[in-house]
Parts: structure tokens; sequence; C-alpha cells
């Protein structure tokens, strides 16, 4: 989508990025440069001999941070540059082998401003590539932010059109334990423990078969040393961020190996790097009941809602239409089959929007068994370019956000999350074996994020968010050595280039002069 309509938002299974509708269609090879036409290239330097590398340290790297960047025309995006370049598939053994990083930018049109440098841009994910979000959302910027900074984003390792992760299997799906899963809010149906632990060891075995070599070097870590990589060549003595979501926990990530390096950095939406997969997967469940909650006493207030007049009868009507897509799926020609997971997909992308008034007519129509609202809330992943495969191999190699619980485990978390979330627990459950047979080990465990000696970081929080919980933002803020927390109250995932005046304001304000809002600021 794009930042003023706010009309939808992608699946949120698990899965933490910037809600949108569709992005910029990516052409296959657009990013290679030999498929950019004209103008001329503009070739890039090699990095100034002030710029901090890791290459010093390490020799054998010293090639990758030599190389320059060939920046052409983006097809079909003409106001954007386009570039790859090669990283280490493994930063420990550069004799392993190269990947390719595919990059965009669009540059500083200096209106009136002095140019700081480049803004790296991340939407979140894991698995959503930032290069076409960018083109979606560079508008949004306000013109002091596009006259300070190339705006610049790099499709993660794994990604997009970066070297891609490619499983041969629907790895979304097998990672929730999709089907058949009567009754979204009860117990009953089949043991949605061994169907979710089946769908993982399958999804684990086919990505080991379609990409075992490249599994073991996607996760947070590298892919927040390819930023540093990046950052050289761009020749940038700091890096100045801007992640959503998981972009916020790349980010943190970023600070934490390389402290020395930050610069104005904004993590919105943020990931409590300390929280294991098992509590993160509760989180965000608690956040969506809380989210739902927020929407059925709106939706209450006004003539016609959808599911009745109070939250307690929200549940209740929603519960029932699940069930009952459940046991008779609605049709729409060969193609379109709208069961209770489908449902439960609708509402989850309408909560982190926000978009209600289309989540309304969703539950309005399928109550008299139409699908079109629905299918706009629920088409949005199709159409961000998000994979599946490449969610499933960072997710698994992060110990803050790769659950590995045994059936047994699963079993025993259900009641609680059921607790926590009437609604959405058992469909959150439903994740806890997501990596329980991932054929690589997690490299990057839970924990605390200090990242001492690093420049002031702000960090944005929501506080009805249900993908990343507003408990989450407090808690990596505190964690920071030098993190301020701005606190927006209000409902969605995310809040900066969401057309909230008082947040886009101050994250300006810190962006382009350096300013941090001041202590305990509350946008409402």
């Amino acid at each position: 989508m794009t930042k003023a309509a706010r009309t939808t938002g992608p699946i949120s299974r698990g899965r933490r990025g910037l809600p949108h509708v569709a992005l910029a269609v990516l052409c296959a090879s657009a990013l290679l440069p030999a498929a950019c036409s004209a103008p001329p290239p503009e070739h890039g330097r090699a990095a100034p001999a002030g710029i901090s590398s890791p290459a010093t340290a390490d020799p054998a790297l010293a090639g990758y941070y030599r190389q320059r960047l060939d920046w052409r025309r983006c097809p079909d995006q003409p106001s954007f540059q386009c570039t790859t370049l090669r990283a280490p598939l493994d930063y420990a053994h550069p004799e392993a082998g190269d990947i390719r990083l595919a990059a965009t930018r669009k540059k500083a049109t200096g209106s009136g401003a002095p140019r700081i440098g480049s803004l790296l841009f991340n939407p979140g994910g894991p698995g959503e590539p930032a290069i076409t979000s960018l083109w979606s959302y560079a508008g949004a910027f306000s013109p002091a932010v596009r006259a300070s900074y190339d705006l610049v984003a790099v499709d993660p390792r794994g990604v997009g059109s970066s070297t891609p992760v490619r499983c041969g299997a629907d790895s979304l799906g097998a990672s929730r334990g999709k089907r058949p899963l009567p009754g979204a809010a009860g117990t009953g149906g089949p043991d949605f423990a061994t169907a979710g632990d089946e769908a993982a060891r399958e999804t684990a075995s086919a990505c080991e078969r379609g990409a075992g070599r490249l599994l073991p070097h996607v996760g947070t870590l590298a892919s927040a040393r390819d930023m540093d990589l990046l950052r050289v060549l761009l020749g940038d003595a700091r890096l100045h961020y801007l992640g959503f979501s998981y972009g916020s926990y790349l980010g943190a990530s970023y600070a934490g190996l390389f402290p020395s390096h930050v610069g104005r950095m904004v993590l919105d939406g943020a990931v409590d790097p300390t929280l294991d997969g098992v509590r993160s997967l509760l989180g965000q469940a608690r956040g969506y009941q809380i989210a739902w909650d927020s929407f059925a006493a709106d939706c209450a207030a006004r003539p016609g809602c959808p599911v009745g007049h109070s939250a307690t009868e929200a549940g209740r009507i929603l519960d029932t239409l699940v069930d009952a897509l459940d046991r008779a799926p609605l049709r729409q020609g060969k193609d379109v089959v709208v069961d209770g997971d489908s449902l439960l997909d609708a509402v989850t992308n309408g909560l982190m929007a926000p978009a209600w008034e289309t989540l309304r007519a969703a539950l309005r129509e399928v109550r008299i068994g139409g699908t079109s609202a629905l299918q706009k809330l629920v088409g949005a992943l199709d159409a961000s370019g998000f994979s599946g495969d490449a969610y499933v191999a960072i997710t698994c190699l992060s110990g803050s956000l790769g659950p590995r619980a045994t059936p047994a485990q699963a079993r025993a978390a259900l009641p609680e999350f059921l607790r926590t979330s009437p609604r959405f627990g058992r469909y959150f459950a439903r994740q806890l074996s997501t990596c329980a047979h991932w054929p690589v080990p997690a490299d990057q465990p839970a924990g605390p994020v200090t990242a001492h000696g690093s420049a002031p970081i702000l960090v944005v929080g929501t506080t009805r968010d249900p993908a990343t919980p507003y408990s989450e933002a407090r808690a990596l803020a505190r964690q920071l050595s030098s993190g301020r927390l701005l606190t927006y109250d209000g409902d969605g995932h995310t809040a900066y280039l969401m057309s909230v005046g008082c947040v886009d304001d101050a994250v300006d304000r810190y962006l382009t002069h350096g300013r941090l809002p001041p202590m305990g600021t509350v946008c409402a």
C-alpha cells in the first residue's frame, strides 16, 4: 500500500513487517547492471581511507570492501538507481564463495539542506524485499529527509533479488501447520501439535534439499554484516538506518555488532531480543487480542457492525465464523477457497494495517457468503513479493524468532496461549514447531542488546501494536545504552510514515538535526 492509503497489511502470522497492500513489481533481472538502460552508469568510489572497515582486521575480506558500486537507472523506476554487490557467503570463511546482494537508492534532492549521507531502509519481515518496499514508500518521506539523505535499500541475503532461498515448498503455510485444524479458539479437532510438527518436518526437508548450502548463512547477524559492507561501499563513516518491525531486530543486531558505526538509527515496531521464540509468539497472540478488542469496541459503536454490539459478542461471532468456514469453506470459482484460516489471516491483516473499514466489510460479506473484501486483505501477501521460504530460513537462525517446540511442548503451551488470547491463541500456538526440525542450529541466541558506545538510538512503539507489542519497544529502549523511547498511543503496526504528525515530526527532527524527542514523549 501507499502510506497515505493505509488500506491493509501483510499476513501477520509470526511475520513482522510494514503494513501495505502492494509494492512496485520487481523485474526478475532488473537489478543486474547489464539489464539496466540509459542514462550511463554512475560508478561508485572505493571506500575512502578514513572509513572504518572490518577488512582491516581480516585481509581475506579486503576485496569485498574495495569493490565499486555500478549504479544504473532501474527499469520502470526512473527516479531510482539499482546495483548489485558481492558479499561473502560466510564472513568467517571468505574462501567459501560469494553471494549477490541487490540494492537501490534514490539520491538526495539537496533542496535547502546539506546532505547528511545515506539512510538505509528495511521494512521488516523477515522475507520482505526491501527494494520494492522503498520504491513504494519513498514518496512518504518528508522533503527535509529527502533533501538530507540518499534513500537506500538492500534486499537481505536470501530475499528478493539478492541470492534467494528457494525450497520449493509452501514454507509459510507449513510453518503454521495448515489444515485441517477446526476450531481457532477451541481445543477440538485433529491434534494441532502433531500437524504442525509434521508440516515443519516437511518444510525443513524441502529447504535442506533446495537451499542447503545457503541455509546456515542467511541469519540476521550475517545481514547486519552486509549492512556494514554496504555502509563502507557507500562511503559513509556511520550507518544511518530506519528499520520497521523485524527491521528493528536487524538494526539492533547491527548496533550490537558495530556500536561505533551507528549514526542516526530509528527502530519502529521494535522486537525485544531477550524473548525466546515461544514468548515472542505468546506476545503476538496477546497483541492481536488487544487489537481485536479495540476494533470490536469501535465496531460496536457503529450502526450495522457485522460482529455485534460488544467485544464479547464480537468474539463469539468471530469464533462461530471460523468454525463454520472450517466445516464448509466458501468457494469462488475453482481457485479461491476461503476457510477459517483465511478469515483469521484477513482479520490479522486488517488489525495490523489498521484497516478497520475494510475489515468490517470483509466480515459483513463473509457472513452472507461473499469473499471479495476478504481477498483484498489476504492478497497483500502475494503482492508484496514476500518469501515464505526466506521467512522460515531467517527466522530459524534466531533464538528470539524461531520456536523449536516438540509436539508435547506445544500441547503443554496451548492452554496459556488460549488464556492469553481466546481469539488467536491457537492461531499462534500452531507455529510453535516452526523450527523444530530445522537442519541448521540458531546462530543468534536470545539476549539483551546494549550497544555500548553507540550514538543515540530512537525506538518507536505503538500502544496497541498487534505484531510487535508495545512492551517490546519499552524493553528494547531500556536495554540499549543510548536508547530513547517515543510512544504512539494508537492502533496498528508501526507509526512513522503513517500520517501521525507528532511521530513524523519527532522522527524527522532526529534524522535531520540529531535532536531526540524529550524523555516520556507520547503522541496521540
